[in-house]
């Protein structure tokens, strides 16, 4: 069974508060057609990117969004929504990203979350690492792009005394 959203506002989150099973939503987030092309003219110069003319006639049928555009704007909703301004302390990667359909302009990228792993670190008790299942959607809903995220995020009790309790928490919460 999954909990949806969290107890806490995400400016005063702490690793305690991600607790597996948690589902959110956030966004919108708007693409545009001038921010499709300036980015690819800087970052990823390919003709279905930067050249509407030619994006007409290719494969797409019409300018779509670099996938990492999409990435960037997918960090953005992640970034203001999901983790906590005090308590992220960078991330050690992400895995399997995945672009599942094209982003037009003119679409509303939203992105869904959930909490898949969350475990105290033993060599430095006052944090802990989050592993999040990220989903991409456009205004319609359907799935634009798939990633798994990890974050290391500090803990409201940062002697880790209480770290026994917290894993104990996250374990029934991961198998309700």
């Amino acid at each position: 069974m999954s909990q949806l959203d969290f107890a806490v506002p995400v400016e005063d989150r702490c690793f305690e508060d991600y607790v597996p099973g948690i589902e959110a939503v956030y966004g919108s987030i708007p693409v545009t057609a001038d921010e499709i092309v300036a980015f690819a003219k800087r970052y990823d110069p390919q003709p279905m990117h930067t050249d509407p003319a030619w994006a007409a006639t290719g494969p797409f049928g019409g300018l779509i969004s670099s996938g990492w555009l999409t990435t960037s704007l997918a960090t953005r909703l992640y970034i203001d929504h999901y983790l906590s301004p005090h308590a992220s302390l960078a991330s050690p990667g992400v895995d399997e990203i995945r672009w599942l359909k094209p982003v037009r302009p003119g679409d509303a990228l939203s992105i869904r979350v959930k909490i898949v792993d969350a475990r105290r670190s033993r060599s430095k008790p006052d944090r802990g690492l989050v592993r999040t299942e990220v989903q991409v959607l456009d205004q319609t809903g359907a799935v634009v792009m798939t990633m798994k995220a990890m974050n290391f995020i500090r803990c409201r009790d940062a002697g880790g005394a209480d770290g026994d309790a917290t894993e104990d928490r996250q374990r029934q919460g991961a198998s309700a």
